[in-house]
């Protein structure tokens, strides 16, 4: 009875567990998004454009995977960068390649370049999306430059589908609360920002926990 009642007296407190919730995030790595309202405005090329900035500082920077989807001007930006090997995966005869992500995290870079967050993994993989890849990359200390589209994210498909009559199958899971969107330059400064409103609304309204959302509007190269 009496060691019961010396038991409360050992509990941490709630500083000494505020504390080690601050460093066990500390050694988490950190998510960097590049979001597009839609496929082909320039995600990719963005997301490569910053790792570049951040090699010539002299960070550890390496691909993971990355989808060029035939543009020259991005494959280039790929120049003095590590590209890890796919893991190949047989499936039905065939053989798709994948981010390996074993490699990944035993090469432990500083930054890891993940693109199209919400891809669905190859069958066999060890997780069903490439989100929850991203995730445990983070939660070994690697920091993360990914990129996805805003019809992707599984809480605002129905709202991008009104906006711009695209529906798209792959969903990711999760919200958004600071976004840049990438926008035609020709559009005009009204038009912009009248798209960035709707889209910071849309996110207000479908995501009630979200306290603020800050979205920023880029010409797509």
């Amino acid at each position: 009875m009496a060691q019961q009642r010396r038991d409360p007296e050992k509990r941490p407190s709630p500083d000494a567990l505020l504390e080690t919730a601050r460093r066990e995030n500390d050694q988490a790595g950190r998510l960097k998004i590049f979001v597009g309202a839609a496929p082909g405005v320039g995600k990719t090329y963005e997301m490569l454009q910053s790792a570049q900035a951040k090699l010539k500082a002299g960070a550890d920077v390496v691909v993971g995977v990355v989808e060029t989807h035939g543009r020259a001007e991005t494959g280039a930006l790929l120049q003095g960068l590590e590209v890890l090997p796919r893991k190949r995966i047989e499936y039905k005869d065939q053989t798709i390649e994948e981010m390996d992500l074993d490699a990944l995290i035993s090469r432990h870079p500083k930054i890891a370049l993940v693109d199209e967050l919400a891809h669905t993994n190859a069958p066999g993989s060890r997780h069903p999306k490439r989100y929850l890849d991203v995730e445990e990359l983070l939660s070994n200390g690697i920091d993360v430059y990914t990129a996805v589209n805003i019809q992707h994210i599984e809480s605002l498909n129905d709202v991008v589908a009104q906006i711009t009559h695209v529906r798209v199958r792959e969903t990711d899971e999760g919200e958004i609360v600071n976004f840049h969107c990438l926008v035609d330059p020709q559009l005009g400064v009204q038009t912009v920002h009248e798209k960035v409103d709707a889209l910071e609304r849309a996110l207000r309204e479908r995501s009630p926990t979200i306290k603020r959302v800050i979205g920023h509007a880029e010409p797509m190269r």
